[in-house]
């Protein structure tokens, strides 16, 4: 692999905050949604006083809605509960410093309770449990993930004070692999690019994609943990670089009926020898462990795609024809299939197709190790690739709806025996939230069909 700029030391942290060059130190966690939520230190403060021994963060962030309202149903957090605090402890592994805002560093805190138990349902600590269960068998996690985005030239004031109607696309038309249609945003892309570059992400390389202003900037796979993080930093990064320059962006799966924001996640594995324990003398060029790793991706896709898919929006990206798949069906490097096998020898590996831009990158490669694990853990065994169109296929349809989702994860045997009642309840609640507040809202698209002919 090519080294990656290292994180900051924290005797480098020291160094810089007494010359004067870092004065903010960010501290923050995914939520659900996979945002970042923290604060913002004094630098010297989180010297003296952070970076040991942590802070707190009300546990209410881990039981709200997308629009950071309060509601019923979780566990963890509640009026009843009172609505306390959990500690967050900084993960020193994960200090930076980010070029888009001067003076300052970021790093990500795992979550604990008071009594310094870990707090079950936070997404990292989800990843991290499915990771360790992983390692016992004698294997790490690589994986890369290719988020996909749109520009537009309004700022994200104007598109919120629009209703995020009639905004301009940054590109008139399809500039799939154009490097005329790069080069008109060039400057914000290559702002992006080399500012995750200082942040300590290795840039691959940016394109154009399909829909208007659609474009995609792919960073080099690592361990999936670290992976995450650095997903997760990049998401905010570009959000906030693009409110800089006046111009917005959106991960969102489905902006419009065109082309949606994808999030393709590759996964492969090596052992403790640091070679690939995908690639084999078996058909494909795989390996027994690749094999079964992968039946299990299609046992479980359907269980797991709330993990994979997690919000109402997230299913309108799932139709014929539009490189979003339909099916639960595997292929070699067939793009119509979910799960597409690529590579050979070290490189040989899978690529999950469900996951769209809005996908939490914690929750969503937790459901690909889950997946493989229950697939080595009882053996089964790999049906034939899809030789052909999987949508016109005879296969299991991926599921048309989050209520859908919901239903096939609440009761799922295998989502309870790999991540425990705890968490499937938690994200069963999340998706409840998410469908009760989509029940009760009125559309444009009903007002325009409704308010003079019916």
């Amino acid at each position: 692999m090519v080294d990656r700029m290292p994180p900051l030391a924290p005797e480098e942290l020291r160094a810089l905050v007494a010359a004067g060059e870092i004065d903010t130190v960010v501290l923050a966690f995914p939520d659900m949604q996979g945002r970042l939520q923290g604060k913002r230190f004094a630098a010297q403060f989180f010297l003296d006083e952070v970076m040991e021994h942590g802070t707190e963060g009300c546990n209410y962030l881990l039981a709200v809605d997308t629009d950071m309202n309060t509601v019923d149903g979780y566990e963890m957090s509640s009026w009843e509960r009172g609505y306390g605090d959990f500690a967050m402890h900084p993960d020193l592994a994960t200090l930076r410093r980010i070029p888009w805002h001067p003076g300052s560093a970021l790093l990500l805190a795992d979550l604990a309770w008071n009594d310094g138990g870990p707090v079950t349902a936070a997404p990292r600590q989800i990843l991290r449990r499915q990771l360790e269960r992983l390692a016992g068998h004698g294997y790490t996690a690589m994986v890369g993930t290719e988020l996909e985005f749109m520009v537009f030239k309004n700022s994200y004031e104007q598109a919120w004070d629009s209703g995020y109607r009639g905004l301009t696309p940054a590109n008139q038309y399809n500039i799939d692999y154009s490097v005329l249609g790069t080069g008109r945003i060039e400057p914000l892309l290559r702002r992006i690019r080399n500012e995750m570059q200082g942040a300590g992400l290795v840039v691959e390389s940016a394109k154009g994609e399909c829909n208007l202003g659609q474009h995609e900037i792919a960073f080099r796979y690592d361990e999936a943990l670290t992976t995450c993080d650095q997903h997760s930093v990049y998401k905010t990064g570009a959000k906030e670089i693009a409110a800089q320059e006046g111009v917005s962006l959106t991960f969102m799966a489905k902006f419009d009926e065109r082309e949606g924001n994808s999030c393709h996640i590759h996964l492969s594995l090596t052992d403790t020898d640091g070679r690939n324990a995908m690639a084999g003398d078996g058909p494909g060029g795989m390996s027994p462990v690749m094999r079964h790793f992968l039946a299990g991706q299609l046992a479980a896709l359907r269980d797991f795609s709330l993990l994979y898919a997690p919000n109402i929006n997230s299913y309108k990206r799932f139709r014929p024809g539009s490189f979003a798949p339909t099916a639960v069906a595997w292929g070699m490097d067939n793009r119509t299939c979910a799960l597409r096998v690529v590579g050979h020898g070290r490189s040989m590996r899978f690529e999950n197709r469900l996951p769209g831009g809005d996908v939490n990158p914690y929750l969503a490669v937790a459901g690909l190790v889950a997946a493989g694990l229950h697939g080595i853990e009882n053996g089964l065994e790999l049906p034939e690739a899809c030789p052909g169109n999987a949508y016109t296929g005879d296969y299991a349809h991926v599921p048309a709806t989050l209520r859908e989702a919901a239903e096939l994860w609440e009761n799922s045997e295998i989502a309870k025996a790999a991540f425990g009642p705890e968490v499937v309840a938690h994200y069963l609640n999340m998706a409840r939230v998410e469908l009760d507040a989509y029940d009760s809202a009125v559309t444009d698209w009903e007002r325009r069909r409704s308010f003079e002919r019916l």
